[in-house]
């Protein structure tokens, strides 16, 4: 089945430097919800931020489906939801949840 996203191509705009990479959930690009968690682990390439992007409602059953993810430019996911350019500079580790508008971190 073809996913059938929020965003098309030609919506796309530069908004960051281009050419790098992150993971995002299906509730934010085909579903259109906003980013409500978002946290930053160890690259996996020398391309990957770290970056992995989620709604927040998303449950372990959806979670544990790697066909709900997608890899994207991290540009891609900025035109989804501009909220998170600020805080894209964060170091790995990193764990952030929305409130109403901002984020702010949260620990385990």
């Amino acid at each position: 089945m073809d996913k059938q996203f929020l965003l098309k191509k030609e919506d796309i705009k530069q908004l960051i430097k281009l050419g790098f990479s992150c993971i995002a959930s299906d509730r934010i690009t085909v579903d259109g919800k906003k980013i409500g968690y978002m946290y930053r682990e160890n690259p996996t390439s020398e391309f990957d931020t770290g970056w992995r992007f989620l709604a927040g409602d998303e449950d372990e059953q959806y979670t544990d489906n790697p066909d709900n993810f997608e890899i994207y430019e991290l540009n891609t996911i900025c035109n989804y939801d501009q909220d998170i350019i600020p805080y894209l500079m964060k170091p790995v580790g990193i764990k952030l949840e929305r409130n109403d508008k901002e984020f702010k971190e949260v620990n385990d």
